[in-house]
């Protein structure tokens, strides 16, 4: 088996210490966006788990929003739960607040806590895939899965 890129190996150890048999696999084709993956993968857009990260406006703290892939993240919604509103993270904070490029961000294994919100239309799958660390990285889990490794509160983002 090929190894694991480094980012990549990370998420799989941060998964391994849930006690939960999930593994991380390294694609041919990009899964940077949702569409992408569910392609890459042989799966449906809305089994994809997609991590958007936020920033708090007035506090700076990083919001992990993990949605379904076919699902646009209301903004104020998300802001309303919080108590602040939120902005989409450029490049620099996600990288800085999670050790992840865009594109690769997992739902576990950040350098820094995030405030967590989950779909709750995540739920109503059997199975799902979630980003693992770079934009060619995934892993298939269960929503229970999903909400052990993550954390956060399970909501209606949309």
């Amino acid at each position: 088996m090929k190894q694991l890129s480094p980012s990549a190996q990370k998420v799989q150890r941060a998964l391994d210490q849930f006690g939960l048999t999930l593994e991380v696999v390294e694609l041919p084709g990009s899964t940077r966006t949702a569409v992408e993956a569910a392609r890459a993968i042989g799966t449906t857009v809305s089994q994809i788990a997609k991590s958007l990260i936020f920033r708090a406006v007035d506090s700076g703290r990083a919001v992990l929003v993990i949605a379904s892939g076919t699902n646009r993240v209301n903004e104020e919604t998300i802001g309303t739960r919080l108590g602040e509103r939120i902005t989409k993270g450029d490049a620099d904070f996600v990288r800085d607040r999670t050790g992840f490029v865009i594109g690769g961000v997992p739902p576990a294994g950040h350098d820094q806590p995030l405030v967590v919100f989950i779909d709750q239309d995540l739920l109503k799958f059997d199975e799902i895939w979630a980003a693992a660390g770079t934009p060619h990285a995934v892993f298939r889990l269960t929503p229970a899965a999903l909400v052990k490794i993550a954390g956060g509160e399970v909501m209606a983002v949309i």
